[in-house]
């Protein structure tokens, strides 16, 4: 396992509190790529250093923590410039990756089918071309591993030309399977459908298994998800397409989200959304604005959701004594009150449970049930509806 330092900043836009969630988030993804962080920095600054993304101190002392701990990468919490990355790695003489780059290797080894893998294929792509100036040092230093899934090079695959040519072919084939899925949809559409969505490894996969009785990969990682799996679900002699989505994450890369088009058009055609949460992570609420944020870009916030709180068996509370002034923390709440104040705040279309221990999936049911009805009988409204 390769060791890894991870780097972020705390600034006017990115606060402490928001700062820490991050890079714990980044050390996630570092181990769900095959990395052990050995330390995290943060460095509080007014912006990021436009060369060096840290100050200039900082650095030299983290060129002297690699050397001395034999550290094989640094991953920054953020996207480095290519500039940035080119007088980073001079600097410290190791192999250098972003959180884009990691979350673009993830994808890479987690794709499993022709289709997603030209989806990160042409993303890898997009993320190299402005970054062949430097390429050849990076390569050169990196003999493999991790950030090294990507697209083979040679030396002739690095000239720009070579890059945009390929990019072309990988938008001209994915333009020609987006038709063929688009088809696919089409001839679906004598059906409701129901999306999963959600922050990554909120547990989508594993209400998606017991719901339509199947075997998705459902594991705890990040992204264990990449292509869409749809099944066909029956409740109360009432049938309905269920598809489990790829999860979202914060600060996801924008060359994902432009080549995952036709994975996010399946949430975009769906008649109704279930927004899986996990309650029992104390940033619950911070993935759900991240998840609305990208929900929004997609243009679907109209359409009806049902938002599952999730792992209800891992929420765990500390109750505050009556003499105890200091400030409530997540930790201090039960699930009673996260219960009334999201019924509250969902007009009663949010439900609790645990997928995992079959808690309370009778309530989930129920109301899926209820809005699969009030779709069909808009969608369908000469339709007879079995009860």
């Amino acid at each position: 396992m390769e060791k890894a330092i991870l780097i972020g900043i705390i600034t006017q836009n990115q606060p402490e509190k928001v700062a820490i969630e991050s890079i714990n988030e980044l050390e996630f993804l570092a181990l769900t790529a095959g990395a052990k962080t050995e330390k995290k920095v943060l460095q509080k600054m007014l912006k990021q250093n436009s060369k060096t993304f840290i100050g200039k101190g900082k650095i030299t002392e983290l060129k002297s923590i690699v050397q001395s701990e034999k550290i094989d990468m640094v991953i920054f919490d953020d996207e480095l410039s290519p500039s940035q990355l080119r007088n980073v790695e001079q600097i410290l003489n190791c192999k250098i990756l972003d959180r884009t780059n990691l979350i673009l290797d993830i994808f890479a080894f987690r794709a499993s089918t022709a289709y997603s893998r030209t989806q990160v294929e042409l993303a890898q792509y997009q993320y190299l071309l402005p970054r062949l100036t430097n390429l050849w040092t990076h390569l050169s230093k990196q003999k493999g591993g991790i950030g090294m899934k990507g697209p083979g090079e040679t030396e002739i695959e690095t000239d720009r030309r070579v890059i945009r040519k390929k990019i072309s072919l990988l938008k001209s084939q994915l333009k020609k399977i987006d038709i063929q899925m688009e088809t696919q949809r089409k001839n679906r559409k004598d059906m409701i459908r129901v999306s999963l969505v959600g922050y990554t490894n909120v547990g989508k996969s594993t209400l998606m298994n017991i719901i339509s009785k199947s075997k998705v990969l459902a594991e705890n990682k990040l992204f264990a998800t990449l292509d869409t799996k749809m099944k066909k679900v029956v409740i109360n002699n009432t049938p309905f397409l269920l598809s489990d989505t790829v999860g979202f994450i914060r600060k996801l890369p924008t060359q994902l989200v432009e080549s995952f088009k036709s994975t996010l058009d399946e949430v975009r055609e769906s008649d109704i959304l279930v927004h899986v949460v996990d309650i029992s992570n104390p940033n619950f609420e911070e993935h759900m604005r991240s998840v609305n944020e990208t929900l929004k870009d997609l243009k679907v916030l109209d359409k009806p959701i049902i938002t599952v709180f999730n792992k209800i068996d891992l929420f765990s509370y500390t109750k505050k004594e009556h003499d105890d002034l200091s400030e409530w923390e997540f930790k201090n709440y039960d699930l009673n009150y996260w219960e009334t104040t999201w019924m509250k705040k969902t007009n009663n279309n949010s439900v609790f449970i645990s997928a995992k221990n079959k808690k309370s999936l009778g309530k989930f049911k129920e109301l899926l049930f209820n809005k699969v009805c009030e779709a069909q009988s808009i969608k369908y409204p000469y339709r007879t509806i079995t009860y």
